[in-house]
């Protein structure tokens, strides 16, 4: 018999209120405190806290605080990963991040999601993961809504909500996000 936490990883209906699963939110909270409070600027000691919250990343990645997660741990990341300001990562499901991804202020990242059925939702959660490829812009105040892959070297424009898949190398803008124009890849490797 699965887990909550192994129900909730797998994309089933899971309970959130599981003592296993607020442990580990309470635990990131505590990271996510001490890393946007006590620890702001990069020092070798947030940098501890980071690698504590989010382990499983490539190297130069960076945050800059504040930034919230559920979890951390269902967060992978790539090389050269950069957060700006106010980004929030619900991380019910695994969140893969490529390498040279760089996120604007306040966008928000949401695996997790709830049963439309109003009974259902008193007690069950779920979550899909989602995938952003090497190479990507999420441009400021942009969401990125559940079981969404973003494909590499793609640029999604400010204000975004992103509710389908987004092919390799495209610009998408709007709500809901569609893509604009295909991006030329040699014109992004200048």
């Amino acid at each position: 018999m699965k887990t909550e936490k192994e129900k909730m990883i797998a994309g089933e209906y899971y309970l959130a209120g599981d003592p296993t699963l607020v442990k580990d939110r309470r635990k990131a909270k505590n990271y996510l405190h001490r890393l946007n409070v006590t620890e702001y600027r990069l020092t070798k000691k947030a940098k501890e806290i980071l690698k504590e919250l989010i382990p499983n990343t490539g190297s130069n990645f960076y945050i800059e605080p504040p930034f919230h997660c559920d979890y951390g741990y269902n967060i992978s990341c790539g090389d050269n990963v950069y957060f700006n300001v106010n980004c929030v990562v619900l991380d019910c499901a695994p969140v893969t991040i490529g390498s040279n991804v760089f996120f604007a202020p306040n966008v928000q990242i949401y695996t997790a999601t709830h049963p439309l059925d109003a009974e259902l939702r008193k007690t069950l959660e779920s979550a899909l993961p989602i995938s952003i490829g090497d190479d990507c812009w999420i441009g400021g105040n942009s969401v990125i809504c559940p079981g969404v892959t973003i494909g590499k070297g793609c640029v999604i424009g400010a204000g975004s909500v992103v509710t389908k898949d987004i092919p390799d190398n495209s610009l998408a803008v709007g709500n809901p996000a569609k893509v604009i124009r295909k991006l030329n890849q040699e014109s992004q490797q200048k």
